[in-house]
């Protein structure tokens, strides 16, 4: 069983950066894959971004590339979202997801965090 609570989210002006943080309680952390996910207000939720549980291999969204960045941190059971040159239609509820990167299959999700970009 793994539980995650994001946190990190807020208002902040388009261009602006904001971290996102999701801590994962229980000992198997280091053996999930995770991914953040985002919806939008009338939107599906879409993937944003994904790490293998080593951390050696990131995926992204065409649409955050060059923009956000996913990393790990094992030791601290804990998952970041870096959000840089933000835009307003980056605004949605961000999830982290705990899974299997490879089969895109995720058991575990966190509650999620608010994100809003104001242009």
């Amino acid at each position: 069983q793994v539980q995650l609570v994001e946190s990190g989210g807020g208002l902040v002006q388009a261009g602006g950066s904001l971290r996102l943080s999701c801590a994962a309680s229980g000992r198997t952390f280091s053996t999930y894959g995770m991914g953040w996910f985002r919806q939008a207000p009338g939107k599906e939720r879409e993937s944003v971004a994904a790490i293998s549980w080593s951390g050696g291999s990131t995926y992204y969204a065409d649409s955050v590339k060059g923009r956000f960045t996913i990393s790990r941190n094992n030791a601290k059971n804990t998952v970041y979202l870096q959000m840089n040159s933000l835009k307003p239609e980056d605004t949605a509820v961000y999830y982290c997801a705990a899974g299997s990167v490879q089969t895109a299959s995720y058991d575990y999700w966190g509650q999620g965090t608010q994100v809003t970009v104001s242009s």
